[in-house]
C-alpha cells in the first residue's frame, strides 16, 4: 500500500531544479510558465534564497517541483494508491489524482500564493515550531496570551507548529517554555499561515476556486482540514478554502493512514520535511524519498523486494529495479510503431507509437519486454504503453 506525500512552503531551495533540467519532466516547467505567465525555469534555476523564500515564488516553485518529480516517477510505472499533501502540497496531491487539471493547479497555486503574500504584508505575522509539548500544553500556551496565536500545524507528537503576531507569539513561545517544551523555534516565514490571520487569502482563493473544475479523483486524498481521505470532487472547494484559516493536521492524516493499511510513504519533491515526520509518526512505514533523478533507481530498488509477512516471503510479481515503463504523453488512441515487439532493442528517444499526433518516445534504453496498450486503444495521460528492460 503506497502512498505519495507531497511537501509544502518551506521545503524549497534554490537551484533546486537544476538536477531535472535535462529530463524529459522537464517540460512541465514550460507547461507552468505559459499558464501563469512567470518565468518558473528562473524560479527552479537562478533564483536566490530570498526571493525564493517569498510566499509568491516558494509556493509555485514547490509544486511545479513536485509534479516533476511525480512525472518522473510515473514514467517508471510506479503508482500509488492515496495522495496527502501537506498545507500547499494537497494541491500536488489534487493534481496527482487527477482531481485538478495541471494548468489549472498552477493557476490555482499562483494565485494561492499572491493572495497569501497579500495578507501577510497587510497583517504582519510569523510562525514558530514548539518541541515537546502535547496538543493540549500547546493550546493552553497560545490560549494564556489572551491574544492573536494559534496553532498552525500538527506535524508530529511533540511537534507542533504555532503562528500569530510577533509580539503573541512570543508570548506564546515563553509560556510554552514554563509548561517545559524543550525549543520554541521562530521559522523564516513572512505571514501567521492557517490562522484567521489569513481570512483576506481565503476570500480571495475561494473566488478563484470556485472558477476551476473539481473531477472525481483516481484515487483517495487525504486533506488537511480533517485527516481524513476524500473522493467526491464536490468537497474540495471547501475543504481548499477552510485550510487557509485552520491547523493543518498532518499526524492525525499519518496515523489514519497507518490505520487505512498504507506501508509505503514516498515523498515526491524538494527537501525530506515529510520523510522525518513520518520516521516520527510512523513507526514501521517505509520512508522513501525522490527529490532529484538520481533518487529514481532506490525507488525501484525499494518497491523491487518481495513483500515480507509473519510467514515469510510472499510469492508473486514484483517490479526489478532493471525494468521500466514507458508512458503515454497525453490522452488518444494508440498506433503501435512498425517493428515495436517484444526483444526490440530500443535506445533513447526511440519511437514506439503515437498517441493521436504525438509520438510516444522511450526515455530509457533496453529491450522490449511486452507492449501493454492495445493497437487502436483509447488511452489515457501517463498510462503504461511499453514494458522494456534496461541495459
Amino acid at each position: 500500500m503506497i502512498v505519495f506525500t507531497y511537501p509544502g512552503q518551506g521545503s524549497q531551495a534554490p537551484g533546486m531544479g537544476s538536477a531535472w533540467a535535462d529530463h524529459p519532466s522537464w517540460e512541465l516547467v514550460d507547461e507552468a510558465s505559459e499558464a501563469v505567465d512567470r518565468d518558473v525555469a528562473r524560479l527552479l534555476l537562478d533564483t536566490d534564497a530570498d526571493e525564493l523564500t517569498m510566499t509568491r515564488n516558494a509556493q509555485l516553485a514547490t509544486f511545479v517541483t513536485s509534479m516533476v518529480v511525480l512525472d518522473a516517477v510515473s514514467r517508471l510505472g510506479a503508482e500509488a494508491v492515496a495522495h496527502a499533501g501537506h498545507s500547499l502540497g494537497e494541491y500536488s496531491a489534487l493534481t496527482a489524482a487527477g482531481a485538478l487539471d495541471f494548468a489549472d493547479a498552477v493557476r490555482l497555486v499562483n494565485e494561492r500564493g499572491d493572495a497569501m503574500q497579500a495578507a501577510a504584508d497587510e497583517q504582519d505575522g510569523t510562525m514558530a515550531a514548539l518541541l515537546g509539548l502535547d496538543d493540549d500544553q500547546v493550546d493552553i500556551a497560545c490560549q494564556r496570551t489572551a491574544g492573536d496565536v494559534w496553532i498552525a500545524n500538527y506535524n508530529a507528537a511533540g511537534q507542533v507548529v504555532i503562528a500569530g503576531t510577533p509580539d503573541d507569539l512570543d508570548r506564546a513561545c515563553v509560556i510554552a517554555k514554563e509548561l517545559g517544551a524543550k525549543r520554541a523555534m521562530r521559522l523564516p516565514v513572512g505571514g501567521a499561515f492557517h490562522t484567521p490571520l489569513m481570512a483576506p487569502a481565503r476570500d480571495r482563493l475561494r473566488k478563484a476556486i470556485d472558477q476551476v473544475e473539481f473531477r472525481a479523483p483516481e484515487q483517495p486524498v487525504y486533506a488537511n482540514v480533517d485527516g481524513c481521505a476524500h473522493t467526491d470532487p464536490s468537497d474540495w472547494p471547501d475543504l481548499l478554502g477552510a485550510q487557509l484559516c485552520s491547523p493543518v493536521r498532518w499526524r492525525q492524516t499519518l496515523r489514519t493512514l497507518d490505520v487505512d493499511g498504507f506501508t509505503t510513504y514516498v515523498e515526491l519533491g524538494p527537501g525530506t520535511v515529510l520523510t522525518g515526520l513520518v520516521k516520527r509518526t510512523v513507526k514501521t512505514g517505509n520512508r522513501i524519498n525522490i527529490a532529484t533523478p538520481a533518487d529514481l533507481d532506490g525507488l525501484l530498488e525499494q518497491l523491487a523486494g518481495p513483500a515480507q509477512t509473519d510467514a515469510g516471503v510472499l510469492e508473486g510479481e514484483h517490479l526489478f529495479a532493471t525494468e521500466r515503463l514507458v508512458v503515454s504523453p497525453c490522452t488518444g488512441v494508440f498506433t503501435l510503431g512498425a517493428g515495436v515487439e517484444p526483444g526490440l532493442a530500443i535506445a533513447v528517444g526511440d519511437v514506439i507509437g503515437t498517441v493521436g499526433n504525438e509520438d510516444v518516445v522511450s526515455s530509457f534504453a533496453g529491450e522490449v519486454m511486452g507492449v501493454l496498450a492495445l493497437e487502436g486503444e483509447r488511452v489515457g495521460s501517463r498510462q503504461p504503453i511499453a514494458w522494456l528492460r534496461t541495459r
